[in-house]
């Protein structure tokens, strides 16, 4: 049944509703004037007159309304919204509004244009085109504020708004969800207060505007949603899902979601194998998903316990690409999905699909279930370092059941296979059933090959390999020390690989990048020269040396200093030692016996050592730390606040002479001499010529008294006339003792009597 309108009264125009009526008596005609038209009033209309109360005559009319095909772009693209107007208004001013021009609903994004001329604001441009008819609108670095109804407007007395079409942004994070017949799930959307909320099946965005359905009038008991305005987000929740549930959903209004929703009949049909895997946390792990089948086709790796709803995807192919906390490699060449995790968490345990997408409705994964562990013995850092030209041998330790991995960090942190000419040898030895212990040898090492090394086991089948980076390996070069005296002048070398003559190289006293650099650290660019006040970097890409020269040298410029190039983080490959010897020399001269103590300057971070050698460069390598000395003779004692430690040597010995080197960077020359003490070697001798001469004298005294005793009877009557009398006189040495006698007597009537006398 129709619902009439009329003037109500005649020759006068008179609102009704939404038009406006005008019946003119004087020519017969009912003029009838929409104001806005909209979607609702399309239909058929009769137009008549009532001729009496059982008669009328009309004319039937049937209205269509159209509106320009909405505009769909993705966010952070640009939208154009193109706006034709009558010919008769190419003089009036146009406006393209978000909400209807000249009303308190329209946004900053309104803006007018005048003929030919453009107007542009930060992000929208309105250029008007007469001479087609048409105006356009341009905005750029879409965002989901920018959504909505859009209205092209001409300005006569008041702004006549007579197009609109609607701006839909697709949001660029997608929600991928794999369910099975039977499941529940629950999709979260977002929102604008203003905008109706709903939810669309279809291919594409567009069709939403037209055929969405909002969520109030789903018939389908299974089909439910809440609403939390405060959030900004709404819930549809399916229950029951049926494989012809499967399929692109968009949800929202304006600002769209995509939803990829893929229903299986059975739980076990898409999954090729499952794989039961034990990771150690803080390790890496490299996982290989094959699927050679679907070479081209786009590969993933989700978590089920979070409904893999966050679907881990390279997003280009044939390049590593980070995604959180992982990245990853599509190969399209061989059909692998490579997932590299750089550092293993209690919090990655779980099941994983590592999966391909063959189509909207149909994937295929591999089932594997994740669990991390943690076990120090396989998981260890070592740090090597070596002579460019030498060989390297590193050692690692893999379960006996597992293939042995060796790979080197490139620029991005992810673990290749280094080529099989640099490793000369890699041979295994097991002493337990359990592991292995495999021995990689890398022959003629450039500075090159310095950089991150992983060894590990290898697991691999028919759908899957696993490799576990256990041991990681920094390798370093040294070059040899820089000696030079206080006050003098030191130049550090730093060769580099040509690959990287373009970047920037750094000197610094510390690793470079690190809070343990300190001021002396510089940069330098290709040919380009640094300088600070003592410090001059210069870099000769010719022949890819950097060199650093540091003038008036102090305790202070001594340490350790690395050469580093700059990636996107700085690569220290290289360092040396800068050794300052200090001005003041110590000379000692001790006895053999005697104690010495000898304090050494320090600098708290420094290795307190002290080292005996003819040059101080030697030191570095072959300088020996206290705390390791075996020797009891040796100690030490340390004055941290001082900057001192003093070494303590008890019971020197004639073969400690030589020249030390103590401190560390900062050196101090100490030159000890040990000498024989001569006053022990003279005591000692004449210890032994009294001996001697006591042993004679007893010779002589029982020769004589066997004499005696054949002829007593002519033994003299006083003693003294037969008194045997030997004199002795030696140099004694200034160091010797006193003047000495030595008695011989025998409690006889006869005796015998020597006499000993020392004489300077």
């Amino acid at each position: 049944m129709f619902r009439e309108k009329n003037p109500g009264v005649q020759d006068e125009w008179m609102e009704n509703g939404d038009v406006s009526l005008y019946d003119d008596t004087r020519a017969g005609v009912l003029m009838v004037f929409f104001r806005e038209l909209k979607a609702a009033d399309e239909g058929t209309y009769r137009c008549g007159v009532k001729v009496s109360d059982y008669t009328e005559s009309f004319t039937q009319l049937q209205l269509s309304v159209k509106h320009v095909a909405p505009v769909v772009r993705r966010e952070g693209e640009s939208a154009e919204i193109i706006c034709p107007y009558d010919s008769i208004y190419k003089s009036n001013t146009k406006s393209l509004c978000k909400g209807k021009c000249s009303t308190r609903d329209s946004n900053p994004l309104s803006e007018t244009v005048r003929e030919e001329k453009d107007t542009k604001t930060d992000r929208l441009t309105l250029k008007d085109n007469v001479t087609a008819s048409v105006f356009t609108g341009t905005i750029t670095g879409l965002t989901a504020e920018d959504a909505g109804k859009y209205w092209c407007a001409v300005t006569l007395e008041t702004d006549l708004n007579y197009l609109y079409t609607h701006l839909m942004v697709i949001m660029n994070e997608e929600l991928n969800l794999t369910k099975y017949e039977g499941d529940d799930v629950s999709i979260q959307c977002k929102h604008h207060d203003e905008d109706q909320k709903s939810f669309c099946k279809a291919h594409e965005a567009s069709m939403c505007v037209k055929d969405g359905v909002s969520l109030e009038t789903i018939r389908d008991d299974r089909f439910s949603f809440s609403d939390e305005a405060s959030t900004g987000v709404f819930t549809v929740n399916i229950t029951d899902l049926r494989e012809e549930d499967s399929g692109i959903y968009w949800c929202g209004a304006h600002v769209m979601s995509k939803v990829h929703l893929n229903i299986s009949k059975d739980k076990d049909s898409n999954k090729l194998n499952v794989y039961k895997v034990t990771g150690y946390s803080g390790g890496g792990l490299m996982i290989k998903c094959e699927h050679p089948q679907y070479k081209t086709k786009p590969k993933y790796i989700c978590k089920e316990s979070d409904g893999c709803s966050e679907r881990k995807n390279p997003g280009v192919q044939d390049e590593w690409m980070e995604n959180g906390d992982v990245s990853l490699y599509d190969d399209t060449r061989a059909g692998v999905l490579m997932v590299f995790f750089r550092e293993l968490k209690a919090a990655d345990a779980g099941t994983y699909r590592c999966g391909v997408k063959v189509s909207d409705y149909t994937e295929s994964f591999t089932q594997l279930q994740l669990s991390v562990k943690h076990d120090a013995k396989y998981l260890q850092m070592v740090t090597e370092s070596a002579y460019v030209g030498e060989e390297v041998n590193i050692s690692c330790q893999i379960p006996e059941e597992h293939k042995v991995h060796f790979c080197k960090e490139d620029d991005n942190h992810i673990c290749q296979n280094i080529s099989s000419s640099k490793v000369t040898q890699m041979s295994g030895s097991s002493e337990r059933n359990e592991e292995r212990v495999f021995t990689v040898s890398i022959s003629n090492v450039s500075v090159r090959d310095a950089g991150v090394y992983w060894c590990g086991a290898e697991t691999r089948d028919t759908y899957l390999t696993l490799i576990f980076p256990t041991t990681k390996i920094q390798l370093n070069f040294i070059m040899a020390p820089v000696v030079r005296h206080e006050g003098e002048s030191a130049e550090i070398i730093c060769p580099y690989d040509s690959i990287y003559k373009s970047n920037t190289k750094s000197l610094c006293k510390g690793k470079c990048s690190t809070r343990d650099s300190n001021p002396l650290s510089e940069t330098v660019r290709e040919e380009k020269e640094t300088k600070t006040d003592r410090l001059t970097l210069k870099d000769n890409v010719t022949a890819s040396v950097f060199t650093g020269t540091i003038t008036g040298l102090t305790a202070e410029d001594a340490g350790k200093y690395w050469c580093a190039v700059t990636l996107e983080t700085d690569l220290n490959y290289l360092y040396t030692h800068l050794m300052v010897i200090m001005n003041e020399e110590l000379n000692l001269t001790k006895y053999e016996g005697d104690d010495v103590s000898i304090q050494c300057k320090h600098h708290d971070e420094d290795q307190k050592s002290f080292c005996k050698a003819h040059e101080a460069s030697m030191c570095v390598k072959d300088g020996v730390s206290l705390e390791t000395i075996r020797d009891d003779r040796f100690s030490f004692s340390d004055e941290a606040s001082t900057g001192v430690f003093t070494v303590n040597i008890t019971d020197l010995r004639e073969e400690d002479s030589g020249i030390y080197w103590c401190g560390a960077h900062v050196i101090t020359r100490v030159s000890l001499t040990v000498k024989k003490d001569f006053s022990m070697i003279i005591i000692i001798s004449v210890c032994v010529i009294l001996l001697l001469i006591g042993g004679f004298t007893l010779t002589v005294w029982k020769l004589r008294h066997k004499r005696r005793g054949d002829a007593h009877s002519q033994l003299p009557t006083n003693p003294s006339d037969g008194l045997l009398y030997a004199a002795v006189s030696l140099q004694k040495h200034q160091e010797s003792l006193s003047d000495a006698t030595v008695r011989f007597s025998k409690n006889e009537i006869h005796s015998d009597y020597t006499t000993i006398r020392f004489t300077s």
